[in-house]
């Protein structure tokens, strides 16, 4: 086992694959594996002990691990619920890898929890007491770190921000509400935002993107025609960019955050959803044109920003 202040491994469980990563003391990642997601709470245990065993022949040692999750994770390290990871609901996580990998410590934590603790100790909120984190993929997730420390709710569940109801009436979640956040700003929401412009014929290099299909019309094909000029792929952008600006407004009305980093791929890959972004959230905050800028920053650990903060839980004395 490796002494305090030695490298750990943190695993970032994502809707389709398993990052992990070996984490230096210095915030170096020494070694890097990554295997897909499978179906269920078995197999995901399985596949998490595989991919730590790569990572400990890398690195020739046996160390602490630390998984970042998705959806409500409580203190034990049990997923209690991860509507976009089929087939893990009540699940003693933490407990099951541990006994896995015969006794290694193991912690377990939310996977947006993990992200913004990376950012604030390695990534591009560091120096910074009050950070937000907002993870964009299939959902959205969040993190809070507040005067250094992540900050958890009474159940270690806070920080769900996407399931925020921003529309009643707006289509349906996988939590099984209507109107999340999440089905407006996140990578699937920006994908059925540019299906909506396919099908009224405002997308036209969408389509042509898609291989002429509307409804295979994603949200990649909307930052990449974004990036070429394309004004109605930059009209979705937009839109899409005030809908993520008001959840974080609501955000930064109630934490009143020194910084909002956002991670994902989508983010990684499009500035000028960033410029529209940033723009809209002064529009939406309270008193934004005459309160202090918050700064809103792409992730600087990109698709690591989980399992770097997963690998900064495992070390001890700083869950």
């Amino acid at each position: 086992m490796s002494a305090a202040g030695g490298p750990t491994v943190g695993i970032d469980v994502g809707g389709t694959k398993l990052l992990g990563v070996v984490l230096s003391a210095a915030g170096d990642v020494l070694h890097e594996r990554r295997l897909p997601t499978p179906t269920g709470a078995e197999s995901v245990v399985a596949s998490l002990a595989e991919l730590v065993a790569q990572l400990d022949e890398g690195s020739g040692t046996e160390l602490p691990v630390g998984v970042g999750a998705p959806g409500l994770v409580d203190s034990t390290g049990r997923v209690l619920f991860a509507p976009n990871l089929p087939g893990v609901r009540d699940f003693p996580l933490a407990q099951r890898l541990s006994a896995t990998l015969d006794g290694r410590p193991v912690v377990v934590d939310n996977d947006a929890t993990c992200a913004g603790l990376g950012e604030v100790v390695h990534g591009v909120a560091q120096g910074t007491s009050y950070a937000l984190m907002v993870t964009l993929g299939t959902g959205i997730g969040g993190g809070i770190v507040m005067e250094g420390r992540p900050l958890r709710g009474a159940n270690g569940f806070a920080g769900e921000f996407g399931h925020m109801v921003v529309d009643p009436s707006g289509p349906l979640c996988p939590c099984g509400r209507r109107g999340c956040w999440e089905r407006y700003a996140s990578g699937s929401g920006l994908g059925r935002l540019a299906r909506e412009a396919a099908h009224a014929g405002q997308g036209r290099r969408l389509v042509a993107m898609a291989g002429g299909d509307p409804e295979a019309v994603r949200g990649e094909h909307v930052t990449a025609a974004a990036a070429e000029g394309d004004t109605q792929a930059r009209a979705v952008i937009e839109r899409f960019a005030w809908w993520l600006a008001m959840g974080l407004a609501n955000l930064a009305n109630a934490f009143d955050p020194e910084v909002i980093v956002i991670g994902g791929g989508l983010i990684e890959s499009a500035e000028v959803l960033m410029e529209a972004t940033r723009s809209s959230l002064v529009e939406q905050v309270e008193a934004g044109p005459i309160r202090p800028l918050i700064r809103l920053e792409a992730a600087g650990l990109g698709e690591r920003a989980g399992a770097v903060g997963a690998a900064v839980m495992a070390r001890p004395g700083d869950r």
